[in-house]
């Protein structure tokens, strides 16, 4: 940690000291060397991440980058700069992460999530592939719902039954595992709350899509992702060659209580509501506001949420939404964000735009397999956005959007994303480990360029027909 810490901030000091080349102005110099030292140290963790995100607003005030947009560009003092940086950071984004969140909580604390997918695990019978195929979209409409982070945790814990009933050393246990692990990536775009980079990607796009929008694009993806995903999976593991029939998942049907389904309906009116918020502006001016409502009413009712479901949100998730915006509110206002999108829209310059999604695509494909996905997003989405708003015809919301999709869809390590960290973990009963980096080179790295594939074809065509 240590290592790291000095060369991050020997990296910083140098370029405090000797500037970038592509700019003289002081104050985006000085943002340039905040840059790349918040983005060094998320990358290499030297700190844990949302530690990292802390300091954005103690650089951002200390080193003076933002400016004052009412006196043409004047430099904000320290005490106007805490004001504009703070301001920035609780933004309606962080309030319909809140929401989603406790939708997350209820659904998983009454076994509402549980009892679903259980169900539809029942219902897939006796064939491995079969019951890997529903196993993958369980996986990618929990995480819809209860996020990419909690979804995979509930799948694992279905699958046990059947885990344990396999031989050791059996491959459709890793065929089985991976499948899930991918599918919660994939999941992770399917709705504005499925993770971080959606919300990040919804506070980068002016106007926010809606959530039929959303749904218009991502539904299909993860449709089709998750069929090419079992078909890569089935070709390299041969799970009906390789493994007998498996013993059925059994579902005990129960009728639900009444707290369960008051939780069903005030979860289906808010996302009813934030489906439909385009039409509701007037009345709730933000889907933030409309985040409230599930807030109240889950929090107001003891046996619903307590005090002690509250104090268990992913604060740390937050806490890194809330650095990510408060960097890129920096960046804009102290015009660096112009300046190296300027750089960028160079090299892109006279590309089809078809061309132009396949690049920046690609680049956090790359950046996002070996760093978060967050992360990744947080750096990148800004500079996409900026680049599109300057193409000759204007397509910041469908480049934000496409990239924004396929950070969930850079799924090729074990470090990319939290579903792969947490399969690698798993051990069977010896305490061997069912899965190594070499699966994840042989199914991951091609489910990754598959989603990319995906993304790039189906989903330019969708959000070029949504006017993005």
């Amino acid at each position: 940690t240590l290592l790291y810490f000095t060369a991050c901030t020997s990296a910083f000091l140098l370029l405090l000291a000797f500037g970038p080349w592509f700019t003289a102005d002081a104050q985006q110099h000085r943002c340039w060397a905040m840059l790349v030292y918040v983005s060094l140290l998320w990358a290499t963790e030297t700190f844990p991440l949302h530690v990292t995100a802390l300091m954005v607003p103690l650089l951002v005030v200390v080193l003076r980058v933002m400016r004052d947009p009412t006196k043409n560009g004047l430099p904000l003092d320290s005490r106007q700069s805490t004001k504009a940086i703070f301001a920035a950071m609780f933004s309606p984004v962080i309030m319909l992460l809140l929401g989603g969140f406790t939708i997350a909580a209820a659904l998983s604390k009454h076994n509402i999530a549980r009892i679903i997918a259980s169900w539809v695990l029942s219902k897939a019978g006796t064939q491995p592939r079969n019951v890997l195929l529903v196993s993958i979209f369980v996986a990618t409409f929990a995480s819809m719902w209860i996020s990419n982070v909690a979804a995979p945790v509930l799948c694992f814990s279905l699958i046990q039954p059947i885990l344990r009933t396999l031989p050791l050393g059996s491959s459709y246990a890793q065929c089985l595992i991976l499948g899930i692990a991918l599918a919660s990536n994939v999941g992770g775009m399917a709705s504005p709350i499925a993770s971080p980079q959606n919300i990040i990607a919804i506070n980068t796009m002016h106007p926010s899509p809606s959530w039929l929008q959303w749904f218009f694009v991502s539904l299909p993806i993860c449709v089709v992702s998750d069929m090419l995903i079992w078909l890569l999976l089935v070709l390299v593991y041969r799970p009906n060659r390789s493994t007998p029939n498996i013993n059925q998942i059994r579902y005990t049907p129960q009728r639900l209580n009444p707290i369960q389904i008051y939780i069903c309906v005030i979860a289906g009116v808010t996302i009813l509501l934030w489906c439909v918020e385009a039409k509701l502006q007037w009345l709730f001016g933000d889907m933030g506001v409309i985040a409230i409502l599930p807030l109240v009413l889950f929090f107001c009712h003891p046996a619903v949420l307590t005090k002690e479901d509250f104090n268990n949100f992913l604060w740390t998730v937050i806490i890194l939404a809330m650095g990510g915006i408060a960097l890129g509110a920096a960046v804009e206002s102290s015009g660096l964000l112009h300046v190296v999108a300027g750089q960028i829209d160079l090299a892109v310059r006279g590309m089809p735009l078809f061309l132009i999604l396949c690049t920046v695509c690609g680049l956090i494909l790359i950046v996002c397999t070996f760093i978060s996905h967050t992360v990744g997003s947080l750096i990148i989405l800004p500079i996409v956005a900026e680049v599109g708003a300057h193409l000759p015809v204007p397509h910041a919301r469908l480049l934000v959007m496409g990239s924004a999709l396929m950070a969930s869809g850079a799924m090729g390590l074990p470090v990319s994303g939290f579903p792969n960290m947490n399969a690698v973990m798993l051990e069977d009963s010896m305490g061997k480990r069912y899965l190594t980096t070499k699966d994840f080179f042989r199914v991951g790295i091609p489910a990754s360029i598959v989603t990319y594939l995906v993304i790039v074809s189906i989903g330019f065509v969708l959000m070029y027909m949504l006017g993005f």
